[in-house]
């Protein structure tokens, strides 16, 4: 994919959502164990904010740790933990300043009580920031919210509240976590070259463009950002429709 002609650099989407992939590649290929991988794909984070943020994106959403992830080795775990509670005790502040409010989705049931309520603190600190805002994917599975979002739906049938004649996709996206006010990606990015969604955002994704950048996570810049959102406007939208008729 052609570099960014930064000179010329057009108006980003809306909303972006990364999978951040590549950590444990770029740590193996330099003779690292993994979680040396995870620690240099924080700075990654920050330039995809920064990023981002400096060049108007409204939300952007991190695959941070996945359902799938808990079933890693316990070390690789706990390092991704410590990680989590590392950026979440330091970074908070500066997004705070940056006027970035922050979201959390997933099942936080499986986090450990303390980063629960870093979570919860940090979500209470910038609710009010219009900057950005920065949505982390955290023990979070696509099929899982489906499902959650279904049964949430069921019950309020039995209940009486609703009959399932009721139930649109608008009604059914209000009951995801990301329902309500946030929009579904117009963008979505995968580093490392996979080319999959991984269990990400499975309802949210339906219509948004699919970039696939070979970078691993921990080399990734905001030159690699500007690139997905040239190649994102190459792009013709048309959801459903027939070319030019949008």
């Amino acid at each position: 994919m052609p570099g960014p002609d930064t000179t010329a650099f057009t108006p980003p989407p809306t909303h972006i959502a990364i999978i951040m992939d590549g950590n444990g590649r770029w740590a193996t290929a330099r003779g690292l164990p993994r979680t040396a991988g995870h620690k240099k794909g924080v700075d990654a984070v920050r330039h995809a904010i920064e990023g981002a943020r400096e060049l108007g994106v409204r939300f952007l959403t991190l695959y941070s740790f996945s359902t799938e992830n808990w079933s890693r080795p316990e070390d690789e775990v706990s390092t991704l933990m410590q990680l989590l509670r590392f950026y979440l005790r330091g970074e908070i502040a500066k997004l705070h300043k940056n006027g970035i409010r922050l979201r959390v989705i997933g099942d936080r049931s499986r986090l450990s009580s303390d980063i629960q309520a870093l979570i919860e603190n940090s979500e209470a600190l910038t609710a009010n920031n219009a900057d950005m805002t920065l949505v982390l994917a955290l023990s979070y599975g696509g099929r899982q919210e489906l499902v959650d979002a279904a049964r949430k739906l069921a019950q309020a049938v039995e209940r009486g509240e609703m009959t399932p004649g009721d139930i649109t996709p608008d009604t059914f996206a209000r009951e995801l976590t990301t329902g309500g006010d946030i929009p579904d990606p117009d963008l979505m990015i995968r580093t490392s070259g996979e080319k999959r969604i991984s269990n990400f955002l499975l309802w949210q994704l339906a219509y948004a463009e699919l970039v696939f950048l070979d970078t691993l996570w921990p080399d990734f810049t905001r030159r690699d950002l500007e690139a997905a959102i040239q190649e994102f406007h190459r792009r013709e939208r048309r959801f459903g429709a027939t070319v030019g008729s949008r």
